[in-house]
């Protein structure tokens, strides 16, 4: 049995992909998203948790996230953590729920944003040529063990690479959508 497996490969790849637009929901573009606190982590009951499982996190207006904590007691911790999160988010706490109002993205701000998506791309890419890479060590330790032949390695190779062009070509769109999203404002 061949180590090379494309469909592995596809899937290693195609995750690389997911993996950035979920980086990317969390980059604010002015409207209020509910992925945008996804990333923040709480200290309460002894260890760090994400957000989502200590609140439910909705957004009633396009500029004004809520955030209704379960149990009133780690309100503080929950403000305290959107607080410095680095997102420039101010929550109003009014005892029960913390508001989160969306401030107007600055023209500065913007551009660093649209910069962070560009890094959030490469590290994609290349996590994608990573995959190539194992797989093509794996086509040449089958050819070194003659499981496959070169021909055969050398056709695999080419759809290796076709299929890490296409992954890459995702990951540019999702990241250049982003981006015009971001600065569009």
């Amino acid at each position: 049995m061949a180590k090379f497996d494309k469909a592995d490969l596809q899937r290693r790849m195609a995750g690389a992909v997911e993996s950035l637009k979920g980086d990317l929901s969390g980059l604010r573009t002015g409207r209020a998203n509910t992925a945008l606190l996804d990333p923040v982590m709480v200290t309460v009951y002894g260890s760090n948790m994400p957000l989502n499982q200590v609140a439910t996190v909705s957004a009633p207006e396009p500029r004004m996230l809520t955030v209704q904590v379960w149990d009133k007691t780690n309100i503080g911790p929950v403000e305290k953590a959107i607080r410095s999160a680095g997102l420039g988010l101010n929550p109003i706490n009014d005892g029960n729920t913390l508001r989160l109002p969306i401030p107007d993205l600055t023209e500065e701000r913007r551009k660093e944003l649209a910069k962070l998506a560009s890094q959030y791309a490469e590290k994609a890419r290349i996590a994608i040529r990573n995959v190539r890479r194992d797989g093509m060590e794996n086509l040449k330790a089958d050819e070194a063990k003659k499981e496959i032949s070169e021909d055969d390695r050398k056709r695999l190779e080419t759809e290796v690479q076709k299929l890490t062009d296409e992954q890459i070509k995702a990951a540019d769109e999702v990241a250049s959508h982003k981006e015009k999203e971001i600065l569009s404002q």
